[in-house]
């Protein structure tokens, strides 16, 4: 065969493989709801026992919104037995000292609003069916799910933290409310655990939290739960997550042992 053609074949065969892998790649971007626009910044828990509010995370908070001043947008809903004004303030004390800015979306007379203009979205913990009656009730998870898959940052804990799952069905709190469903933001594919213990109290009779996630993966055999464990907390940013925190994560999915993965560990199968 002539040379010529022969080179002529070989460019045009690799120019046809990298159109190959680069419209596979948008195509993978286009159809994964959990993007690599995304920034999510998922932690357990606000406090450790002994600390001052949102301390242990507050360095990682920092890293996670970089510089540049922000003024974020705080949902306070999770919050019952004190006001909306007084956890506002607490969290506006914490990132202050990190040079942001936040204010609470019950000052708006718009919510969906205040959402669509949020730089970054911050949702605090405390009870996960009533966090999530209140943003069903306002009309917000469309438009947070909308808001954050665009790459505003997303900042959950506990019960913030829950609610970027599929659904709350994985919370430890009291359900003290109709949700008006269970369905939650669906920012990830797997279900967090928050608080995550792995033995009782001293004394106690009832289940493990193991056994407890045991029982929702019986009935729900096709999804990771990550049992978190205080102090600690999982990042999602550049299509990578990432456990951040000294204590391992425990994995679980029905049909699998009980996996023990430590920050060093790749995390990304779970975003699949």
């Amino acid at each position: 065969m002539d040379p010529l053609i022969t080179y002529k074949f070989q460019e045009l065969f690799f120019v046809k493989v990298h159109i190959f892998y680069l419209v596979g790649f948008f195509l993978l971007i286009c159809n994964d709801k959990n993007n690599i626009f995304m920034k999510l910044l998922l932690i357990s828990n606000s406090t450790n026992p002994g600390e001052p509010y949102l301390e242990y995370p507050r360095k990682e908070i920092q890293r996670f919104l970089r510089e540049k001043k922000v003024h974020a947008l705080f949902i306070p809903y999770a919050a019952v037995t004190f006001s909306f004004d007084e956890y506002e303030s607490k969290v506006v004390e914490r990132f202050s000292e990190i040079g942001h800015y936040i204010t609470s979306i019950h000052h708006f007379p718009d919510p969906v609003k205040a959402v669509q203009e949020a730089e970054v979205i911050v949702v605090g913990g405390g009870n996960t069916w009533q966090l999530v009656r209140m943003i069903h009730d306002n009309r917000l998870m469309e438009a947070i799910r909308l808001k954050v898959s665009e790459g505003t940052p997303y900042i959950g804990w506990s019960a913030g933290s829950n609610v970027a799952c599929p659904t709350l069905r994985t919370t430890n709190d009291m359900p003290i409310v109709d949700p008006n469903g269970f369905e939650c933001l669906n920012l990830v594919p797997f279900q967090i655990n928050p608080h995550y213990l792995d033995i009782n109290p001293e004394g106690h009779g009832g289940e493990t939290r193991e056994q407890r996630i045991l029982e929702f993966l019986e009935i729900n055999p096709d999804v990771f739960v990550v049992g978190l464990r205080e102090g600690t907390m999982l990042k999602y940013e550049d299509g990578l997550l990432h456990l951040i925190g000294t204590k391992s994560a425990r994995i679980f999915r029905k049909g699998i042992a009980p996996m023990e993965l430590n920050a060093s560990d790749d995390l990304n199968f779970l975003m699949r």
